[in-house]
């Protein structure tokens, strides 16, 4: 089964210093049919005003990955990390059993774009920590995160894998899963998968479809997530 999830569809939220777009149910917005996908709890799509920011605040018992997608993030956490995190970098803490951050755009001069992501863990009350990771770009998939870390990738308590993905106009390229359900989140340009298409802010979401085939109409970026 193959489903797609329009961006148009998404939750909004906007507070002048934050113009965001929700996947799934997140904060005000709520829908009991978007309460996220296996362990894919939370997609937002975040813009965030030059000098804005989340200030500090708690998050425990869930992995969230950061992709920045232009500008910079700034760090901080109750773990004692001060970190910037440019354009095409990769953040991943693991909340366990508590930490505290705020996230800023340093900038006075330039909107900060980036996408945050919340996987459940399959194990709660561990160890807090935090990764931070450029991922190179270049075509075909490139794994972000996974059980085991395998390839360099991020290490996450779940059996979840994370790719990204880069697909040049009119390449195609077979995705096979090693769970039941994937998803596919566009970044950029145009693409289908299994036949159904999918454009910038789309998701593709399947559950026991063992094998995509993805087929870019135009050169196109975005995150793959092979779920439990």
């Amino acid at each position: 089964m193959m489903k797609l999830r329009a961006a148009e569809a998404r939750g909004k939220a906007n507070f002048g210093w934050l113009d965001a777009r929700h996947s799934f149910s997140f904060g005000h917005y709520y829908d009991p049919e978007w309460m996220g996908h296996s362990a894919l709890r939370v997609i937002n799509q975040d813009l965030v005003a030059p000098g804005g920011g989340f200030a500090t605040h708690p998050h425990a018992n869930m992995e969230i990955l950061t992709c920045v997608l232009s500008g910079t993030i700034e760090h901080r956490d109750s773990l004692g990390h001060a970190e910037q995190i440019p354009a095409g970098d990769f953040q991943l803490m693991s909340a366990g059993s508590g930490i505290r951050h705020s996230e800023y755009n340093p900038s006075q001069t330039e909107p900060l774009s980036l996408l945050q992501i919340w996987i459940e863990p399959n194990e709660h009350g561990t160890t807090p920590g935090y990764q931070q990771k450029k991922i190179e770009t270049r075509p075909g998939m490139t794994l972000v995160a996974s059980p085991d870390g395998e390839d360099g990738s991020f290490r996450i308590r779940q059996q979840a894998r994370v790719w990204r993905l880069q697909l040049p106009e009119g390449e195609s390229l077979e995705w096979a899963l090693q769970g039941r359900h994937g998803y596919l989140h566009m970044i950029s340009g145009e693409l289908t998968g299994n036949g159904l298409a999918a454009r910038p802010g789309d998701g593709l979401l399947s559950r026991d479809e063992p094998t995509w085939v993805l087929t870019a109409s135009r050169g196109s970026e975005a995150l793959l997530f092979d779920l439990p």
